[in-house]
């Protein structure tokens, strides 16, 4: 099973397991990292799931949409690895990645 390794906003890392064809938001919501609001549910509507992707792995997610890049123009944490993780479906090719859990704006 691919694993998926967390960082939380105080620095405390995790890996968990995670079942290809979920999004990389409902794998870190399910295993219970409350700080990810993930307010929408992952209709790309909130970016309260704002995670810094790991840059090894960037070209391996899919292209950012238009919607996806406005929401994120709206946090003053925003740097070149954001992305909103309702938007990354998460396959065996992203075993081994990791995200941090973006400063709540």
């Amino acid at each position: 099973m691919p694993k998926l390794l967390v960082v939380t906003r105080d620095g405390e890392e995790r890996t968990v397991e995670a079942d290809s064809g979920l999004t990389v938001m409902e794998v870190v919501r399910d295993n219970g990292f409350d700080e990810l609001l993930a307010l929408c549910g992952g209709c790309c509507s909130c970016a309260t799931c704002h995670v810094h992707v790991d840059p090894a792995f960037k070209d391996k997610l899919p292209a950012m949409s238009e919607d996806e890049d406005d929401l994120l123009d709206s946090s003053e944490h925003r740097d070149e690895n954001s992305r909103l993780s309702c938007q990354i479906p998460f396959t065996d090719e992203l075993d081994g990645m990791k995200v941090r859990i973006a400063e709540e704006d």
